[in-house]
């Protein structure tokens, strides 16, 4: 078999095994942590279709920082534009370091997913120099071919998938498998493994799992992949863990390089599967978009300030890893004490009405007004934000360009978004092909 044509079929093996996997956990879910929180407590993570609830949207217009009615915890949310720049911008007063979450729950320490998401500096500001030299757009540059050959090889595979009258999954076929075989070429993973990082990504954001499964999701999947860098010590090979330990040796500890990797996987997997996939849910539905994209004379001019506004009209990853204030302090009128956690709601804060007119609609023609905040803010900034771009600009000129008669195979009030889930997306999208 082929290289293309092995890939193609270790792609449809891991994603059948995904949605299998997703399906047979809907008559499992934990719901006992839910069922104590009251429903206020979930509005960071509530959507109408591709909108956050009008509830928060309110919310924030009247308090941009609130208090979230959760027993026994002073939580705050940050829903405001101006003040969620602040937090996320500031280290200094609010920490990440997920050793402050095990502090007020029943989590252990050996359910820390370590990475550059939950730590502080200066491990953070040596971890990120670390990575920071792999996601540089030079060195990107090297995966666009592959990017490239991803995406028509993923396109041939869709519509091989089709049925009789042309109808596919295009999250099952398309959305999932682009991103997961890009992460697998970057880190340099073996594709016939991929199915387990599918797993744990979804696992791990799934709220209505229950916080005990989704710390399990951590633990498995940082075992695993501390074996796979145990390899990668022995014979590094040409992706990602393989450069680091060459270039690093022993100045990087192997809990390091699980933790970095667990961060890379967790951060474009599961994002960029959600933003090909509501992406396309908009041009759908407004035909306009995808006539503009399909019908350009340059393609890439028109796809870059779709994919921008998309990613701030989406923000997709929801809420941003909490943090918890080191000091007494005052945001937004609100006064916050050492040791609260403050939880920001980006998808709130990218439809603030103060960055401009009309902002709860999607209008690639938007000038933009200031940075969104769809890959956070500061610091802990998405360090992989370029390779997410790379791909979604990519992915849609050449999904419209390969079937241009494409559209919805159901009415749109019959898909099923993800629910409580801190990466939203849609978990199928049926369309005919043409």
């Amino acid at each position: 078999m082929s290289i293309p044509s092995a890939r193609s079929a270790i792609a449809t093996w891991a994603t059948r095994l995904y949605f299998s996997r997703l399906r047979k956990r809907g008559g499992s879910f934990d719901l006992s942590v839910l069922s104590k929180l009251p429903d206020a407590a979930l509005l960071p993570l509530r959507r109408d279709g591709l909108d956050p609830v009008a509830e928060i949207g309110a919310l924030r217009d009247r308090e941009p920082v609130s208090r979230l009615p959760i027993p026994g915890l002073t939580v705050w949310l940050v829903s405001g534009y101006d003040e969620a720049k602040h937090v996320l911008g500031d280290a200094r007063a609010f920490s990440n370091d997920f050793a402050h979450l095990v502090n007020h729950t029943s989590v252990t320490e050996n359910h820390q997913p370590g990475g550059l998401g939950f730590c502080d500096p200066p491990d953070h500001t040596r971890l990120r120099r670390l990575l920071t030299p792999e996601f540089t757009m030079r060195r990107l540059g090297r995966l666009a071919p592959r990017i490239q050959a991803i995406t028509a090889d993923r396109l041939s595979e869709l519509a091989k998938a089709a049925d009789n009258d042309g109808r596919v999954d295009l999250v099952e076929h398309f959305a999932l498998p682009v991103p997961a075989l890009v992460i697998c070429e970057l880190l340099g993973v073996p594709y016939e493994e991929r199915d387990a990082f599918q797993e744990f990504s979804v696992a791990r954001f799934d709220v209505l799992g229950g916080v005990g499964a989704s710390f399990g999701a951590i633990s498995r999947s940082r075992s695993y992949l501390h074996g796979l860098v145990e390899q990668q010590r022995h014979d590094p090979g040409d992706g990602l863990l393989g450069m680091l330990v060459r270039e690093h040796g022993d100045s990087v500890t192997d809990d390091e390089l699980t933790g970095l990797a667990d961060g890379v996987l967790t951060g474009g997997l599961e994002t960029t599967a959600s933003m090909l996939a509501l992406g396309t849910l908009i041009m759908l539905q407004d035909r306009e978009h995808f006539s503009a994209m399909r019908d350009a004379d340059d393609p890439a001019a028109v796809a870059a300030p779709f994919v921008d506004e998309l990613l701030r009209h989406l923000t997709v990853v929801q809420t941003a890893f909490p943090r918890f204030a080191r000091e007494n302090t005052e945001i937004g009128g609100a006064r916050i004490s050492a040791g609260d956690i403050v939880i920001v709601s980006l998808s709130a804060a990218d439809r603030d009405p103060r960055l401009g007119p009309a902002m709860d609609t999607f209008d690639p023609a938007r000038p933009p007004a200031s940075s969104h905040l769809a890959f956070g803010h500061g610091l802990h900034r998405c360090i992989g934000a370029e390779l997410g771009k790379m791909e979604l600009r990519a992915a849609f000129p050449e999904l419209v360009a390969r079937f241009p008669e494409m559209r919805l195979a159901v009415r749109p009030d019959e898909l099923e978004f993800r629910k409580l889930s801190v990466v939203y997306g849609v978990d199928s999208l049926p369309v005919l092909l043409g």
